[in-house]
Formats: structure tokens, sequence, C-alpha cells
């Protein structure tokens, strides 16, 4: 079952959370490999996820600051689709993994005002896809997943000449709100559509995606 806007669940962690995720239409499932993050999962538990992701649902990995040895022991691994940069990765770096890779690159771009704005062009000349996202406050310890939105007007109407996602903040109740005033055709959820951090709520994902129908 499709959605017209494309949803990406994020931070999934047992079969449960990813079955819940699919029953209710997402286009992406993500897998978050940063040890600091509620969200994290291990390797084998990645792999043993990916091989449940029925084909269609394309499956993200997210990283933050990886570097060639991470990923490699990743990718030898866990079978997945598109790689998202989640951390303080320069444009060199989004091309150096492309081309080592061979996987789309998404890269998350945090924003907070519109000085921001400037970096969404720069990685969407490199990478594959962005991911909007809310910069996280001074001093946090996730770079996402933090709960927190940013002012959508200040991308109202942006397009770039690849495909983007919307994230930061996105819950059941203010998505479509969100939609509606970017423009967005994708969004990506986490903390939203959980009942405690790292704990995903399959009634809250089922509303999420049905708030887009």
């Amino acid at each position: 079952m499709s959605l017209p806007t494309r949803v990406k669940i994020c931070g999934l962690r047992d079969a449960a959370m990813l079955d819940a995720a699919v029953q209710a239409g997402a286009a992406y499932v993500g897998l978050v490999f940063f040890e600091k993050s509620p969200r994290n999962v291990t390797l084998a538990q990645a792999a043993a996820l990916a091989a449940m992701v029925p084909a269609g649902v394309a499956k993200v990995a997210l990283v933050v600051d990886a570097d060639d040895a991470q990923l490699d022991a990743l990718l030898a691994q866990v079978p997945v689709d598109i790689l998202q940069l989640h951390g303080a990765e320069t444009p060199a770096r989004v091309t150096e993994v492309k081309a080592r890779y061979g996987l789309p690159v998404m890269k998350a771009v945090g924003v907070a005002g519109p000085d921001d704005l400037a970096a969404l062009d720069i990685y969407a000349q490199v990478a594959d896809q962005l991911l909007v996202d809310a910069k996280p406050p001074k001093g946090a310890d996730l770079p996402g997943g933090n709960g927190l939105s940013f002012d959508w007007r200040l991308i109202a109407g942006r397009r770039w000449p690849v495909p983007w996602m919307l994230a930061g903040g996105l819950t059941p109740a203010n998505v479509a709100q969100a939609v509606a005033l970017t423009g967005a055709g994708q969004v990506d959820v986490s903390s939203g559509v959980e009942s405690a951090p790292g704990v995903k709520d399959a009634a809250l994902i089922a509303a999420f995606c049905a708030a887009l129908r």
C-alpha cells in the first residue's frame, strides 16, 4: 500500500517495529549505527532485520562520521540500499563514499535559520538525496532524533536538483501541515512515533502514515 508522500521510519530495532512500518506503508526503513543513540543496532541485529524487509522497501543505514573501516564492516554484513550520512561529512567525503561503495548517499543537513540553507545547495550537487533536518541543539549527544523541528517556512517552495526528505520533530499531529507548508514529497520520522526513546509504537506509526493519505 503506497502513500502519496513517501515515508521513512527511522531507528527500527526489532521485527515488530519493522513489521509495523512496512504494514503502515513506509517506503524506507532506517537502521541506526551510532552507539550514543537509543536506536543503535549491532551489525548482527541489523543483518537479521534487513533480511526481513520486503522487496520495494528501501533499507537505509544511518551513520555518523563513519570511516571506511566502519563502512566496510557494515556493508560486509548488512545489505542496505542507501547510506545516510548524518554527521559533519564534507561534500568531498560524500563523493568519496559514493565512489567507494557504489550506493546512493543521502546527506542530512541541519537547518535552524536562513544561514543554513546554503549548505543544502552545496550538498545537492554531490548527494543523491537530501535529508532536511532540524539542527541539533549545541552540545547535543545526538545529531538527529531529538524531536525538534525548525521553521518550515524557511524551505517553503524551495527545490533542489535531487530528491529531498523533510525531518525533525514530525509527529502524527503535525506531519500533514508540514507537507502542506513545504511541499515535501518525502518525510522521515523517528522519535515522533515512539512511546519512549528507541521504542517505536505501532499505533503511532500507523497514525503517522494515515495522516498522509
